[in-house]
């Protein structure tokens, strides 16, 4: 079923978008941002010099973009460890992972008296689309900025 839900849900987010930056300016920091790969080692620094502190082990998890040196990220994951991740290892794929210790409803639209189309278990990780075919509430999911639009 996970593998099902992991492309139904997208969200509605009805705050604005950040303000625009300068063309030569990076993306924003904090930034959320995907697992490329099933292992991804985690640094204590921005450098292979540093020891490895621990390792990710589930690819697509989100991860949030505290800091940039070089090509090195300083993530967080969603239980609030924080290290250093090469950015090859980081896709801008966006994923947002249910949080909540209860299953959450899927509904069609931005109305949750309308039927529920799909259940959605703790930890699932599904990919953010426009909200054109499915919402669920933002505060039931982590990946996700207060500020980010996604329509």
């Amino acid at each position: 079923m996970r593998s099902v839900l992991l492309l139904l849900f997208a969200l509605l987010l009805s705050t604005p978008a950040p303000s625009a930056r300068a063309a030569d300016a990076g993306p924003p920091v904090p930034r959320f941002v995907s697992l490329r790969s099933d292992e991804v080692n985690v640094r204590t620094g921005p450098g292979v010099r540093y020891p490895i502190d621990w390792v990710f082990v589930r690819k697509t998890m989100p991860v949030e973009v505290l800091a940039e040196v070089d090509t090195w990220r300083k993530v967080r994951s969603i239980d609030g460890t924080e290290g250093w991740v090469h950015q090859s290892m980081l896709t801008g794929r966006r994923t947002a992972i249910v949080i909540g210790g209860e299953t959450r409803s899927l509904y069609k639209r931005n109305d949750p008296t309308t039927p529920a189309i799909a259940q959605l278990e703790p930890g699932v990780i599904g990919s953010l689309l426009e909200c054109r075919d499915a919402w669920l509430p933002r505060d039931q999911l982590w990946g996700v900025l207060p500020s980010e639009n996604f329509n």
